[in-house]
């Protein structure tokens, strides 16, 4: 997972986003990941890409169980859920995809 999440981190550099995009990608994308291989078994496909605004971070497993994006954010100090609390204060958007996937979307900073 290392491996991967510093090669996502090194494109995103060569490709333009700054430090605190890099690390908002980097913090959702193992918070994604590891939720994923939690509810869905012990492996877990990410893909990342870079558009005009967002950095749009995809991973998925082959069957995901337990997990629902549709509740409410549980504050910093919960038991559990403090994962999807992190990813939904990063992103702009966060849905289920088919085929047991989650998308989601970090609205880049404009740093005009």
């Amino acid at each position: 997972m290392n491996a991967e999440l510093k090669a996502f981190a090194d494109f995103l550099r060569r490709s333009g986003a700054d430090d605190d995009d890099i690390f908002a990608s980097k913090l959702v994308s193992c918070e994604l990941i590891t939720n994923v291989i939690r509810h869905g078994g012990d492996e877990a496909e990410f893909t990342g890409t870079l558009t005009g605004d967002a950095i749009e971070i995809t991973v998925s497993a082959q069957s995901l169980v337990g997990l629902d994006l549709s509740r409410s954010a549980p504050d910093v100090f919960a038991e559990s859920g403090r994962g999807l609390y992190i990813v939904k204060c990063f992103c702009k958007e966060i849905r289920a995809g088919e085929g047991g996937e989650i998308k989601v979307a970090i609205k880049r900073e404009d740093k005009k």
